[in-house]
């Protein structure tokens, strides 16, 4: 548990680095969705697994417009070549609804 969160920690960094905090809410989509599936998994480790990466996805995901606001205090590194609009936010990129990335 303690690893899963440690991990959520440097996701979340690198996906507000890369990505920007305008996907938080696709993330936590994802994250609730592991969660949930993780009750129709019949193993146990595999189902307590699969919960816990999904409870840690959809925690960092509530993280990354914090991460955003750190980001502009300067308290963590901001990404040069990602575009910012006038107000200094980053620009919103266009997110595909979760059931094109489901396939």
């Amino acid at each position: 548990m303690l690893f899963a969160i440690g991990v959520g920690f440097l996701w979340v960094i690198k996906v507000e680095y890369h990505l920007g905090a305008h996907i938080w809410k696709g993330v936590l989509a994802l994250g609730i969705g592991l969660a949930l599936g993780a009750a129709f998994i019949p193993s146990f480790w595999g189902s307590a697994l699969l919960g816990i990466l999904g409870g840690s996805i959809a925690w960092g995901a509530t993280e990354l417009p914090d991460q955003e606001q750190r980001v502009a205090q300067g308290l963590f590194p901001a990404n040069p070549r990602k575009r910012r609009s006038k107000q200094g936010l980053s620009i919103r990129w266009f997110l595909p609804p979760l059931a094109l990335l489901l396939g």
